[in-house]
This record gives structure tokens, C-alpha cells and sequence, in this order.
């Protein structure tokens, strides 16, 4: 028998008093946990209402409906199976969204992979995931089908995929269940080894549910989704949701602030999620101030705590902020400060969302009660059900049904929490993961590097950004310039350091390990 997670396997880690507390069957049934019956539930007041509108053109729900039905049949008749992973490389796309829902109808796993990362990082990726099918947009056909473990699949186009579905009447789709997976999110460890992180049918009814209860959307609101769909955040914060309610989701294919900043203008958008950058760059554009957004009453915010001086930008301009935490494997909700909180707590995070615990435990894994500080543990049906085939690393993050995030957070008296630090190197740049690790790799892989230490600073754009600090080899003379492209070459724009420094000696600790505090400190002395 294999080891590695099962596709169709029940949520792996849900301890029974987890699965008793929060499988109300008094608020849900079965098939409204199913992800691919929410297009026509959103759609069934008025099936012409427009559930998508990009750059022009529209999707009504109908069209939504049909047209990922007659995919979900085209996927299955192709040869796919339920449990099959159908990966893909593109930007926010309607057809994107109708691959999701025909994924979701059909039993099959989507993977969004990152179309931002450079051709070696998504050639590891698809290894690991291990695609019956990958669907490229136009747009990233030539970076994708650069690289051999690639184009060594069945490639299709994604704005060709109404040509795979050719027939109305295809029989019965397969049966889906809710601890089935929906979507596999790529993420990374403290080793930079890429790992995928498997969403059920359940996690995302869940994580939308809590959502629901405390930032709540209806059909008459006007979801503007800025976020890229290869986030969890990107499907899980407000856009499936709108479609479940029947909202019209403003798709824009990536963000550009004055862009962005015209459609919330044009098409009265009332709520939208993104990073602190996205809200730092629209509140620093030139219009910003004569913007008309009477018709914006809420924006959420996740990725990094918002600065108290954004907040009380955007709130001067009649917008409330909903800020909040969560991570990918818990698809992702975890906390959510809103209101007039949001004003009165600055640097908080807020409390859990509705049916989702929050602990936390000092180092020896005992509960810290009432106030303190400690690593944040997270348990409910939103967790994730494991690392793809890798069991190892999912029983190092699921314990007795328990997630340990790898943060470390601080929680007042009133319950109200802050994120203050992380146990893993990881940081946040733009509201993108970035883990030194991958970084350094690439760095040392360079010929005239012989060691490389990468750490984050504070970024009054980005939020955080790397600084790297290399070792020439012994005679070597190392070309900055020349480094730099080379990190280009290899890694994704957001992961390329601010900058490199070139030292004779990394310090040490008394254990012989890179000391990155001291390398903290003298970056943080030289300002």
C-alpha cells in the first residue's frame, strides 16, 4: 500500500471531537459542502445575472453553469479520473475559474501553479504534483514550454478549452464527496523543497462559511479580485464565496493600481481583498484623493499586518478594513479583526473566525491560558488534509488533529491576537512567501559563491525584502551585477534579493551555524 496521501481520502489529522463540533447538520447538508454546486446555487435567482466580468466581457451564471458542466465531461471522457491533478499556469482568467468549477464537478484536483516563478521552479513543481493534464494561457505558453518536464505533458491551451467540450449529453458525472480534494496549493518548507498542500470540498466550504459570518457577502455586492488565483486566498477570500451568494466578481487579470483604481470607479466596486502593498500603491497614486469610492465599503487585508497609517488612510476615505490571518493550510482563515477593532487594535490580527480554534503553547507544546506569547496552533474543519505525498512532513504540522503554524503569536487579555514573529525563516514580500533557503541555493550555485546567507528587512513597499551576504571562493572576485542576473535567471522577480552584500566571513554561532540575528543587526545598523 502507498504512503503518500490519498486524493479521495478522508481529512487526515480531524480528531473526532473536531469532526463532532463542527459538522453542524443543522446549518449545511452534504451537497452544500460540494464546492461545484455553488455556480448554480449563486445563479438561482437570476441565472442571467453576471458572475464574472473581465476586461470587457461578461459570464453570466448560466454560462458559468453549462459551460464548466460540459468540461467537467470533456475532463473525464478525456481519460482524468476522480483523484486526477490538472495543473495550471496562468494569470486571473474566466477560464480559469470554469476549469475550477469543472474540477470541482468532476472529482479532479485543480493545481494552480505560479505563473511568476521561473521555468526550473515550475518544472519542480509539476514533477511533484504529477499532472494528468496541464493548461497554459497564451500568455505563459512560451515561459512554461521552455523547460523539458513540461512540455513532457499533455499541454493544452487555456483559452481553448470550450474546444475540448464538444458534447451536451456526456452521462453522469462521478461522484464527489466532500473530503475529496478540490484544490492543491504549492507552497514551501524551511528546506525549500516545493510541497503542495491539499484542500478538500469540506476545508473550502468551511473557511467560506466562517468568512460568511463575519465579512458577509451578498448578490448585491461587486467583488473586485486582484489576488492571483495561485493563491488559496485567491479562490477562498471573497471570490467563491461571491459566486455561492451570487455576486459579480471584477476579475482583473493582475494588479496595476491606476487600473485598479479606474474599475473601482467604473464599476462601483463595494468590497475587495488584497496585501498591504496593493492598498499602500493605490493609496499613494495620485488619484487616490479625488477617487470617487462611495461605492467601496469594505476592503480586507491579508498577507502582513496593515500599518495603523494605512489603515486611517483608507478609513478617511469611508472604507472599512477588515484585517486578518491565516496560511494555506488552513485554507486560509484563520483570525479577523473588523470594525471599528480595526481603528482601536493596530497590529492585530483579531480573533479566530467562527468554527475555528486557535491555541497557544509554549516551547515544551503545553497551553498557554489567557494572556501570553507562544507558538499559534489552529484546529477546525477548514485544516488542510496533508502535504501532497508526503506524510513526513504532514505529521510534523498535524498533531491530534491540531496545525502548528510555525508562527508565533501574542494574545491579550480580551483575546484579541498579534502576530509577532516566526519560528521558520519565511518572510513576506508583497504578499508573496519567500523562504531564504531557495534563495541561497540559487546563490551559492553561482560559481565564484562559496557560501550565502539571505535575511529579511523591513521594505516601506514591499513590506519585507531580502539582503544577501556572500563569500567569494577562494581567488574568485565576485560581479555583483552578474549575481544579480543570475538570480533573475533562476528565481522568481519577488525572491531576487534587494540586495548583495559581499563579506570575507559569515558570522557564527558557538554551534557553527550561520548567526543570521548578527547579519540582522548590522543590516539594521547600516540603516
Amino acid at each position: 500500500m502507498s504512503s503518500e496521501l490519498s486524493p479521495r481520502a478522508a481529512h487526515a489529522g480531524e480528531s473526532p471531537r473536531a469532526s463532532r463540533e463542527f459538522a453542524d447538520q443543522t446549518l449545511t447538508t452534504a451537497d452544500d459542502r460540494l464546492v461545484g454546486g455553488w455556480i448554480g446555487a449563486g445563479g438561482a435567482a437570476d441565472p442571467e445575472r453576471v458572475a464574472i466580468a473581465f476586461h470587457g466581457r461578461t459570464l453570466t451564471y448560466r454560462e458559468l453553469d453549462e459551460r464548466s458542466t460540459r468540461l467537467a465531461h470533456a475532463l473525464l471522457a478525456r481519460g482524468l479520473e476522480p483523484g486526477s491533478r490538472v495543473a495550471s499556469v496562468t494569470e486571473n482568467h474566466p477560464e480559469h475559474v470554469v476549469l475550477l468549477f469543472a474540477c470541482a464537478k468532476a472529482g479532479l484536483i485543480l493545481a494552480p501553479l505560479n505563473w511568476r516563478l521561473a521555468p526550473d521552479e515550475l518544472g519542480l513543481q509539476v514533477e511533484l504534483f504529477d499532472p494528468s493534464l496541464l493548461v497554459v494561457s497564451a500568455m505563459q505558453w512560451p515561459r512554461v514550454t521552455a523547460h523539458p518536464t513540461t512540455t513532457a505533458r499533455e499541454m493544452v491551451h487555456l483559452e481553448s478549452l470550450d474546444e475540448l467540450a464538444t458534447s451536451d449529453d456526456a452521462g453522469e458525472l462521478a461522484l464527489v464527496r466532500e473530503h475529496d480534494g478540490l484544490l492543491l496549493i504549492a507552497t514551501s518548507g524551511t528546506t525549500g523543497t516545493p510541497k503542495g498542500a491539499l484542500l478538500t470540498h469540506a476545508n473550502c466550504y468551511w473557511t467560506n462559511r466562517s468568512l460568511d459570518a463575519a465579512v458577509p457577502i451578498t448578490s448585491d455586492d461587486v467583488v473586485l479580485q486582484v489576488l492571483p488565483q495561485y493563491h488559496v486566498g485567491g479562490w477562498n477570500v471573497q471570490p467563491l464565496l461571491a459566486w455561492w451568494r451570487g455576486a459579480t466578481v471584477v476579475l482583473e487579470s493582475t494588479f496595476d493600481a491606476p487600473r485598479v483604481l479606474e474599475v473601482i470607479q467604473r464599476d462601483r466596486v463595494t468590497t475587495m481583498m488584497g496585501v498591504p502593498t496593493n492598498y499602500l500603491l493605490l493609496a499613494q497614486h495620485p488619484a487616490f484623493d479625488d477617487a470617487d469610492l462611495t461605492g467601496l465599503h469594505t476592503i480586507i487585508v491579508g498577507g502582513a499586518a496593515m500599518p495603523r497609517t494605512l489603515v486611517d488612510r483608507w478609513r478617511a476615505r469611508g472604507v472599512a478594513v477588515v484585517q486578518g490571518y491565516g496560511l494555506t493550510e488552513a485554507a486560509p482563515n484563520v483570525c479577523c479583526l473588523a470594525g471599528e477593532e480595526a481603528a482601536r487594535r493596530p497590529g492585530s490580527v483579531g480573533r479566530p473566525y467562527r468554527y475555528v480554534e486557535v491555541a497557544i503553547r509554549d516551547v515544551n507544546g503545553d497551553p498557554i491560558e489567557g494572556a501570553g506569547r507562544g507558538e499559534l496552533w489552529v484546529r477546525g474543519p477548514n485544516v488542510f488534509a496533508g502535504y501532497w505525498r508526503d506524510p513526513a512532513a504532514t505529521a510534523a504540522v498535524l498533531v491530534d488533529g491540531w496545525l502548528d503554524t510555525g508562527d508565533v503569536a501574542e494574545r491579550d487579555g480580551d483575546g484579541f491576537y498579534r502576530i509577532v514573529g516566526r519560528t521558520k525563516e519565511m518572510y513576506v514580500s508583497g504578499g508573496e512567501n519567500v523562504f531564504p533557503v531557495e534563495v541561497e541555493r540559487v546563490l551559492t550555485a553561482y560559481e565564484d559563491v562559496a557560501e550565502a546567507a539571505v535575511v529579511s528587512v523591513s521594505d516601506p513597499t514591499w513590506g519585507e525584502s531580502g539582503v544577501a551576504f556572500v563569500v567569494p571562493r577562494r581567488g574568485a572576485d565576485i560581479d555583483v551585477d552578474a549575481l544579480v542576473a543570475h538570480c533573475r535567471d533562476h528565481l522568481a522577480a519577488f525572491k531576487v534579493p534587494r540586495s548583495i552584500e559581499v563579506v570575507d566571513e559569515l558570522p557564527q554561532t558557538h554551534i557553527g551555524k550561520v548567526n543570521k540575528a548578527a547579519l540582522r543587526r548590522r543590516t539594521n545598523d547600516a540603516g
